[in-house]
């Protein structure tokens, strides 16, 4: 018994030493066998009969990709015999996923008996995409179109339902395609490239292949353009400064006053070298023709320098000395600062414009690194009264006032910095303290800060008889739920400048939790109280509030929608009553043809005010519509504002329009209708036409022109005067001996190029063009010659060859039918530039506009059949000018080396028979 499983074993990898292909075990019904391989079927056979009896047996497939290696035999089988007919097959790349039959029929010699049996196998599926690169441009003019080609092949046994995109280019064919086994297609995309190009780039475009349901076969080829401009921005050889200058036309009628005039304005920043170690910034803008406002600029001079490690600042700006002494304090004065590696030296003069109470301060300070986001300040102001007294609040100062100062940052971990102040100020008659404690934490889902400020009665700093109080808490508790918890305690008593009124006093607590019920929409619950009060008098409100609110915001098409309401009890003690307050809010945002829209509306029933349960309606808009790059136009209205908005310039009605009449000047022209800060119903118009010129001023020059020269020699053309030579946006045009010259170059990479027009059909440069030039010195040559274009021509043969060879197994016979969809890739090359093309059996090709020189022509398969092969794939050819190069490239038919077997081996068992 052992005996006949070794002749099965045997005779199953038999097949394998005749054809050298992959070969599988005997294939059962249950086997999932790989496309591509040889494998061998199973018969069971038996004699039941007392004689010997011989068969002509047949083999066949359901599919013609499946193919029977031993299609016909003659098989003897003994008396009372078992055996097992061994059937080896073939299984060509190209056969689809399924299920398939191969059918064994038999004829007994001497009666003519037929039998039939039939062996089922499964082909499993192969999934294997491959796209490359076919053909693309090495270079291209800027405004022309880049066009690529990839080559996608599918080279499984299932038909792929595959999707074409590309991030950055346009795909020529169907968003989708649908590819059979083995079947392959030319994809084309393209890109429209910007005529407007400043300088040369490289430009990456990319294909991507997928297929929705199988994320593994994901295949992304990319291709590489350089893109020469043909506008591009004018070289120079100096650093410039960037600078604008405008003049402004001015109108206001304030209070039923009118008043108008011109304003002018110079603001230049950058660097003076092209290391970029001086750097500048100045601002000049003269008398404001009307009464100043949000919306108009003041009058203001200033210049600050900066280089390595030093900073000086002269002219108007916002003095800071610290958060307790002066934090924020507007006026003309000088600046100095020098900073070494771990101390920082530095001070100021201070002469404040809106402050009147004080006349003069002078402040110096030094800096200690500690550690990376470590440091301590140390620093004294001293202040100097305006006619012998500063008012600070209910204190008057006589004399001029010190105020010392220490302040530090201490980074404790990477997740928690503490900051703090002590200042201390001192005068002849009173002396005051203030303090400030300021903690961070950052943490992965928690993020907080709290910071504590006390002045006390009789501090004279930018605070006075005070005290503040700020927190915010936010713990992330997953993706969609956010907790957080906010309190606010503004500081009552401080010195602001005169030019901005002080918003009113707020105390408020909130808390709640957000969560996001969908990617694009999410809720959020608040819970807390507040307090404002009016600062001004007579005031127009003082109240306490706790309230309950909602807030839903969710991306519906292309509309974001805010929907708010809010609920609340309050406590009105101007007016001594208690009622309740409720919000309701609506904000729509969209955007369409080029045109952003906001449109606000809200309606109130309120207590907060001079009546309980007053209604309050307000609603406006906001377009804004970019035409061009070079104008856009923006309206805004809205109908009014919340008595709590009184201290800043709120807009009523706004028109503004924005024209840039040519590179480097523009035009804007603005108007509208104000309430000024302070103001609850008058209303002022203030329109504004102003004219900016931006100027690039030369601070250094860089650089000493440089020229390119060279002759171009006739290598064999009718002429080589009258060429035009293009390098970037210079032009030259050779004389009758095909000499050329380029004056005043800036040096720089440059590509130089020949406009074709002016030469002969056929004329070619010896070199490849356009030629990538590195211009540096003074002078620079650069020669090449002028001949004429070759051509390689040929075409795909089929060799088809009739003789036949005895072998012992049936030779395949191709399908006929299939050549016509047979293809090759050529590519020719000469080191420099590459071609590629796709051509058909039977079909002719050429390549024209090629170089005189050496050529190397390469074959590859593509989608050639492998039951063919390419007889000879590569030639290599020196072209000479003129020359067209033909060639023939043959298709020949595959031979197997196929050993003829002399006997065949029987494999079978003898029924044993009990006796009885």
């Amino acid at each position: 018994m052992s005996k006949i499983w070794i002749y099965i074993i045997l005779l199953t990898l038999f097949p394998a030493f005749i054809f050298s292909q992959k070969l599988s075990n005997l294939a059962g019904k249950k086997d999932s066998l790989m496309p591509g391989i040889s494998t061998s079927i199973s018969f069971p056979l038996g004699n039941i009969s007392g004689e010997n009896k011989i068969y002509d047996l047949t083999v066949a497939a359901s599919n013609p990709f499946i193919t029977p290696i031993l299609a016909k035999a003659e098989f003897e089988i003994g008396a009372n015999e078992q055996t097992v007919y061994i059937v080896p097959i073939r299984i060509a790349a190209e056969a689809s996923q399924g299920l398939y039959s191969v059918i064994l029929h038999g004829t007994d010699q001497q009666n003519g008996a037929t039998f039939t049996k039939t062996s089922e196998i499964t082909i499993s599926g192969n999934r294997k995409l491959s796209l490359t690169s076919l053909n693309s441009p090495e270079l291209i003019r800027a405004g022309e179109t880049i066009r690529a080609s990839f080559l996608l092949k599918n080279n499984g046994n299932i038909t792929e339902n595959l999707i074409l995109e590309s991030k950055n280019a346009v795909v020529e064919n169907d968003a989708s395609v649908i590819l059979a086994p083995n079947e392959s297609k030319v994809i084309n995309i393209y890109k429209i490239t910007n005529p407007e190009l400043g300088q040369n780039e490289f430009q990456n475009l990319n294909l991507s292949v997928y297929s929705p349901g199988n994320t593994k076969e994901n295949q992304t080829a990319y291709i590489s353009v350089k893109v020469i401009s043909v506008k591009p921005v004018e070289n120079d050889i100096y650093h410039r400064l960037p600078v604008s200058a405008s003049l402004s036309f001015i109108g206001m009628k304030n209070m039923g006053i009118y008043d108008d005039g011109f304003q002018g304005e110079v603001y230049g920043k950058g660097s003076l070298d092209k290391e970029n170690k001086n750097q500048i910034e100045f601002h000049a803008v003269s008398a404001n023709p009307v009464d100043f406002n949000s919306f108009t600029q003041y009058e203001e001079y200033f210049v600050n320098y900066k280089k390595n490690n030093f900073f000086v600042h002269l002219g108007d700006k916002m003095y800071s000395a610290s958060y307790l002494t002066e934090f924020a304090r507007y006026g003309r004065g000088a600046e100095i600062r020098y900073d070494l590696k771990n101390i920082s030296l530095g001070g100021f003069y201070n002469h404040p414009r809106f402050f009147r109470d004080i006349k003069d301060e002078f402040n110096i300070y030094s800096t200690f690194k500690i550690r990376k986001e470590s440091e301590i300040t140390t620093g004294y102001l001293y202040k100097i009264p305006r006619k012998g007294e500063i008012n600070f609040g209910n204190i008057r100062l006589y004399s001029e006032t010190h105020l010392p100062y220490t302040a530090g940052k201490f980074k404790i971990s990477k997740n928690i910095t503490l900051s703090g102040e002590a200042a201390y100020s001192k005068n002849e008659q009173i002396r005051g303290t203030a303090y400030l404690a300021q903690a961070q934490a950052t943490f992965e889902r928690l993020n907080g800060n709290v910071m504590y400020m006390r002045a006390s009665p009789e501090f004279a700093g930018y605070f006075t008889n005070t005290s503040t109080f700020n927190g915010n808490l936010q713990y992330t508790v997953s993706k969609r739920i956010n907790v957080f918890a906010n309190y606010v305690q503004d500081a009552r008593n401080f010195q602001r400048d005169t030019l901005f009124l002080a918003a009113p006093y707020r105390s408020f607590l909130q808390y709640g939790f957000q969560y996001k019920y969908l990617q694009n929409g999410m809720v959020t619950f608040y819970n807390g109280f507040q307090k404002y009060q009016d600062r001004l008098e007579p005031k127009q409100f003082d109240y306490y509030e706790r309230y309950f609110k909602v807030s839903v915001d969710q991306q519906i098409g292309i509309f974001q929608v805010n929907l708010q309401g809010q609920f609340g009890k309050t406590n009105n003690y101007l007016s001594g009553f208690n009622g309740n307050s409720s919000f309701y809010t609506t904000n729509i945002a969209f955007e369409k043809f080029k045109t952003s829209f906001n449109i606000y509306a809200s309606y109130a029933i309120t207590s907060r005010y001079q009546m309980q349960n007053e209604k309050q309606i307000y609603y406006g808009a906001r377009i804004f519509s970019r035409f061009s790059d070079k104008n856009s136009l923006s309206l805004f209205y809205q109908n009014n504002y919340m008595p709590e908005e009184y201290f800043r310039d709120r807009n009523l009605f706004e028109v503004l329009f924005h024209q840039q009449l040519f590179l480097g000047s523009e035009l804007d022209l603005s108007g509208r209708y104000s309430l000024q800060r302070g103001e609850l119903g008058t209303k002022d118009f203030i329109f504004s036409l102003r004219y900016t010129l931006r100027l690039n001023v030369p601070v250094q020059k860089t650089a000493e022109y440089t020229s390119l020269s060279g002759n171009i020699s006739n290598l064999g053309v009718k002429k080589t005067d009258g060429i035009k030579l293009m390098l970037g946006s210079n032009l030259s045009v050779t004389d009758r001996d095909g000499n050329y010259l380029f004056k005043n170059i800036v040096p720089g990479d440059y590509f130089l190029e020949i406009d074709r027009s002016t030469t002969e059909i056929d004329d070619i440069p010896d070199i490849s063009l356009p030629a990538s030039l590195h211009l540096v010195n003074k002078e620079n040559i650069f020669n090449f010659g002028l001949t004429t274009a070759s051509t390689i021509k040929g075409i795909i043969l089929l060799s088809e060859d009739e003789e036949k060879n005895q072998y012992s197994f049936v030779h395949f016979q191709p399908k006929t039918g299939k050549k016509k969809n047979q293809s090759i890739i050529i590519e020719v090359s000469d080191g420099k530039q590459t071609y590629r093309k796709i051509v058909f059996i039977g079909e002719t090709f050429d390549f024209t506009y090629l170089s005189p020189g050496e050529w190397k022509v390469k074959l590859y398969r593509n989608g050639l059949d492998k039951r063919y092969k390419i007889a000879a794939d590569s030639f290599e050819f020196n072209l000479k000018p003129s020359q067209t190069q033909n060639m023939a490239i043959h298709i020949v038919r595959q031979q197997s080396e196929i050993k003829y077997q002399q006997e065949t081996i029987k494999v079978g068992y003898n029924e044993i028979k009990k006796k009885k």
